[in-house]
């Protein structure tokens, strides 16, 4: 397979001139235009697109269970620059709305990474606080405050993880019987967890979730790599974008029968490499894995409708009131609901589109709140999008002036009613020191795409992907990674990835036939119809 025409909706390769990411203001000065060689080598075993949590842990991962082998990693520009550089801070799994089988994984990765960050010591900002979904409309709450108590009742040990919290204080959540477990969830209100009414009809609140500086994580993951083997054995090149990618052996180019020709004369007892294209040369290798993620289909064409750019926008918010005296919030956030498009009476007249931001703050006291979302205010809700190279105005706007009307940021505490604050203040909203974009990759049926490239997809033997995250990969990425790996080394039954997740010719045909574009169906519809 060679790249000679773009195809509809197929992704271009990361810009060089990117927004500056809140989390890229103090870089590595280790991995800044960092090259283990002056050159590419020209024959590898393993080939590494990408450097996010899923390409650095991967890397890690096949460096522990093959040390012996050779491996390059690639990057289109500086490290973790991608979509992990680029987020909310935010490792949340979620537990309602998805498969036991998937929670469970999430819930995994989050546990690996608070633990991994514990003994190595990693200075990532990791900071272990509950998770609140604050509901906004009352159809979705009513969805959800209705599907947890089953989940609960049905997964035991789930039961002191999570909590249904409504007007009147905990309408479902953890007992007695969960005993010290359960201790956090006793008492809250909605007022406790600082979200104001008549705008949050409800929430739930989730016992793992945690803030973090992710690139950090990532640099502490490389770092170890470049300083823990030589070149010959770990090899990162950035400012490296990979134009191509073909078989040797395959068309290239070449005629049919110079193609023929050429895969008859290579040896039947091994399997045909890989080609790596890149504007500095041309890499050989036996594997090769796509940590791609929304650019994916820039060297896979064919999942040019299965994995999507689609941009977020996300601001560090300078909280009210002085250093000194600004809330620390106590709880991450997420604010799931519906906002009115069209005309129509009552909460559910006229048209609707989805609100879905996430909210972490940096500690105090300074307290910046990393507010990530406003998609609906995006051109075409951004979807499509791969270029991270613009702030978009009215989502900038949006993300300063929403949030005050359903979070009480007083530095007394508290919930309520919202209000008390001038027009004008409130049209103004709060003061954004940063602002920047990230590209994510939004699997058409929500879950990523793992394991071996179906032939029918670009792929074939050898050519493995993690990618399609859907804006939902610091609880899933990390261990998405030590899977794909362990489908690179041959292993079939003992690798840990969600079956719904596994990449295969069937599942693209039942993607393209049960679910609709990226972008066509509302968000909210689909999660109220998980329930």
């Amino acid at each position: 397979m060679v790249l000679r025409e773009v195809v509809k909706g197929q992704s271009g390769l990361p810009v060089p001139n990117s927004t500056l990411s809140y989390w890229h203001k103090d870089p590595s000065q280790k991995l800044l235009g960092y090259r283990s060689t002056p050159d590419l080598p020209e024959e590898v075993d393993t080939v590494i697109i990408g450097t996010g949590m899923t390409g650095s842990f991967a890397a890690r991962f096949l460096k522990e269970s093959s040390p012996s082998s050779s491996l390059l990693v690639l990057e289109a520009r500086e490290a973790c620059w991608g979509a992990t550089g680029r987020n909310g801070g935010h490792c949340q799994p979620f537990l309602y709305g998805t498969s036991e089988e998937t929670a469970r994984f999430e819930l995994e990765t989050y546990s690996f990474l608070r633990d991994l960050v514990a003994r190595e010591g990693v200075d990532c900002g990791w900071r272990g606080v509950p998770g609140v979904h604050a509901m906004l409309s009352q159809d979705v709450w009513d969805a959800v405050a209705r599907s947890v108590p089953a989940l609960r009742r049905r997964v035991p040990d789930f039961a002191d993880k999570i909590a249904v919290v409504g007007p009147e204080g905990v309408v479902d959540g953890p007992g007695e019987a969960e005993g010290e477990a359960g201790a956090w969830a006793r008492g809250l209100t909605l007022e406790g967890l600082r979200l104001n009414r008549p705008g949050v009809k409800g929430a739930i609140a989730q016992k793992y979730a945690a803030s973090m500086w992710p690139y950090k994580l990532v640099c502490h993951v490389l770092e170890g790599l470049v300083s823990g083997h030589d070149a010959a054995s770990f090899n990162l090149q950035t400012n490296t974008p990979v134009t191509g990618l073909s078989r040797e052996g395959g068309d290239d180019g070449k005629t049919a029968a110079a193609a023929a020709a050429a895969a008859a004369a290579s040896s039947s007892s091994s399997p045909r490499r890989w080609v790596v294209t890149t504007p500095r040369g041309r890499v050989s290798a036996a594997r090769v894995l796509l940590a791609t993620n929304a650019y994916t289909s820039r060297l896979l064409p064919a999942f040019a409708d299965l994995i999507v750019p689609v941009r977020g926008q996300v601001g560090a918010l300078v909280p009210p009131g002085p250093p000194g005296q600004r809330a620390g919030l106590e709880y991450s956030y997420v604010f799931f609901g519906r906002l009115k498009v069209g005309e129509g009476e009552g909460e559910d007249g006229g048209d609707t589109t989805t609100r879905d931001e996430y909210l972490v703050q940096r500690p105090l006291p300074a307290g910046e709140l990393i507010l990530g979302g406003g998609r609906h205010a995006a051109r075409g809700m951004a979807v499509g999008e791969w270029r991270d190279d613009e702030v978009e105005p009215q989502v900038a706007a949006w993300l300063r002036t929403e949030l005050e009307p359903v979070l009480n940021l007083d530095a007394r505490g508290g919930g309520g009613d919202a209000g008390g604050k001038g027009k004008e203040e409130e049209e103004e909203g709060l003061r954004a020191s940063m602002e920047w974009t990230g590209i994510m990759g939004y699997s058409r049926d929500h879950d990523p795409w793992i394991g071996e490239v179906p032939e029918a997809l670009g792929g074939g033997e050898g050519l493995f992907m993690a990618s399609g995250f859907t804006g939902h990969g610091m609880p899933r990425c990390a261990l998405a990674g030590r899977g794909v790996v362990r489908i690179m080394m041959g292993d079939k039954e003992g690798h840990g990835v969600p079956k719904a997740y596994l990449a295969s010719e069937e599942r693209a045909a039942r993607a393209r036939e049960e679910c609709g574009p990226v972008g066509s169906v509302d968000e909210m519809d689909d999660l109220v119809a998980s329930l």
